[in-house]
């Protein structure tokens, strides 16, 4: 029993969901009835497919309907009556204002004409049948509901209420804040089968899903091929009412059409009429640039070559890339002359250490060789052997300068030979710079080789008789070293005799 009703209770739930998901709309975007940026406004001002009017100001990211000074109307409608029943309205607005309290606020329009540009509703007119969903930021009756969006339908004889705010005639409404956010609030207005559905994105996050329900009102009938239009107005107080985008798609029920059935191809007339206009369009473009360049022929050069500064060509791009090499080629000279710096310095303290040797006639310059003493053995071999080590650290940063200075001759030279290749300068001389480094690398040759020279002939010398070892000397201690190696050898055998008796 329980499994039975379990089954049943499973059952109903896939038809709920199957009902639910029958029940989404084919949805088909109409951009006949929509504007969005960027080229929202052309050049000339005007907005595909809608007209405005009044105080509005199309650009090419917005459109805004009324500004932030006193008594400012405007609005923007479309130019043909929407020939579709269903739909769905996205609108992507902004209104802003210095003060705490703005007014008077923005309106949504489906009528069955279009409003006055400066009427007395919200910049739209009154007494108009259709449709008219308000965003009020004024508390006309002051009893600190507002901002508040409402919905007010208008069978072409009622006075919209200022004074009480229309609460005696709005079908029903929320009290969402819309002013001054970080983000771009928006409103989605849906009309399908009878049904008003008004959803509300307060601006607060850019989440594009976190809308809220503002009102849902069933058994509405609207009238059919009516106009849309969005219009806003300001009093005493001004707020800046700016609207970014309006989408609008058209809603199908499911079954009804396929959504391939559901687009409609242009007519052959229209076709024509559209190609002759951009004809026609283009022919007078053409005459115009003519006749600009008969009253300009001073110009007519430099549009000839307008684009030619936005590409770079082959020239160019070898030019900056030689630069670019040149430029790691100082850097690296730069930093050659750093080690030759420190070279030089070590060659330095070297030629001071030799002149502080005991028996240097004058501190600080270099002593002859047959008159210095220096200490013998090891310290002479490691003096040397520094010197020999130096003069080969020495030996290779010249051919690498030299190197340098080759392929740095070579790019010149490349560059004297295209003649649109001329060689600009980047702030130094590479020739100065090979010529000074040149210098002191011949000058630390000299130095080095005279060096090794006076340690040569140091070495080739007899040593003088105060320091040098005679063979009488050297017999007696080498019989010293005998005695004490032979005693110390009878020394261990008797010790290692004594230990042997106790075992």
């Amino acid at each position: 029993m329980y499994s039975y009703l379990k089954f049943k209770y499973f059952l109903f739930i896939l038809i709920i969901i199957g009902q639910s998901s029958a029940e989404i709309p084919h949805r088909r975007f109409e951009y006949k009835f929509s504007f969005k940026p960027p080229y929202l406004a052309q050049r000339d001002g005007s907005v595909p497919f809608w007209k405005y009017g009044g105080n509005a100001i199309a650009s090419g990211d917005n459109i805004r309907l009324a500004p932030s000074l006193k008594s400012q109307k405007g609005a923007i409608w479309t130019k043909t009556s929407v020939p579709f029943e269903w739909w769905d309205i996205d609108i992507t607005f902004r209104i802003t204002g210095r003060g705490r309290i703005g007014a008077d606020g923005m309106a949504f329009w489906y009528t069955i004409k279009p409003g006055d540009y400066e009427g007395t509703v919200f910049g739209s007119s009154d007494q108009w049948v259709g449709l008219g969903i308000f965003f009020d930021s004024f508390d006309n009756d002051n009893k600190h509901n507002n901002p508040y969006i409402m919905a007010v339908l208008n069978d072409g004889t009622k006075v919209f209420d200022h004074s009480n705010d229309g609460a005696n005639q709005m079908i029903t409404g929320c009290l969402r804040d819309f002013r001054n956010k970080p983000f771009s609030t928006r409103a989605k207005i849906e009309y399908y089968k009878n049904t008003l559905t008004v959803l509300f994105h307060n601006g607060n996050t850019q989440n594009e899903n976190d809308f809220e329900v503002c009102m849902r009102i069933e058994n509405l009938s609207l009238p059919r091929n009516g106009y849309f239009g969005v219009s806003a107005a300001t009093g005493g107080l001004a707020d800046d009412h700016d609207v970014k985008q309006l989408l609008t798609h058209s809603l199908y029920p499911p079954g009804s059409i396929s959504p391939q059935a559901g687009i409609e191809m242009p007519k052959v007339e229209e076709q024509q009429k559209l190609s002759d206009e951009y004809a026609e369009y283009q022919r007078k473009l053409d005459m115009q640039k003519e006749q600009y360049k008969k009253e300009h022929p001073e110009t007519q050069k430099d549009n000839e070559n307008e684009f030619d500064e936005w590409f770079e060509s082959d020239n160019q791009r070898e030019l900056r890339q030689v630069f670019s090499v040149q430029a790691q080629m100082y850097e690296a000279i730069r930093v050659l002359g750093n080690k030759l710096d420190e070279v030089i310095g070590r060659q330095e303290r070297t030629l001071s250490l030799l002149s502080t040797v005991p028996g240097s006639p004058v501190q600080g310059h270099i002593p002859d060789a047959s008159k210095m003493q220096l200490p013998s053995g090891v310290g002479l071999d490691h003096i040397a052997a520094s010197q020999k080590e130096l003069y080969n650290t020495v030996l290779e940063i010249r051919n690498f300068v030299v190197e340098v200075h080759r392929k740095t001759e070579s790019v010149l030279n490349n560059q004297i030979k295209q003649p649109t290749a001329q060689v600009q300068s980047i702030g130094y001389d590479n020739s100065a710079i090979l010529r000074e480094l040149q210098e002191s690398v011949n000058a630390m040759r000299r130095d080095v080789s005279f060096t090794t020279q006076k340690l040569n002939s140091v070495s080739q010398s007899s040593c003088p008789n105060t320091n040098c070892l005679s063979t009488s000397i050297f017999l007696v201690f080498g019989v010293i070293q005998v005695l004490v190696l032979v005693g110390y050898f009878i020394y261990r055998n008797n010790k290692e005799n004594q230990q042997k008796k106790f075992y």
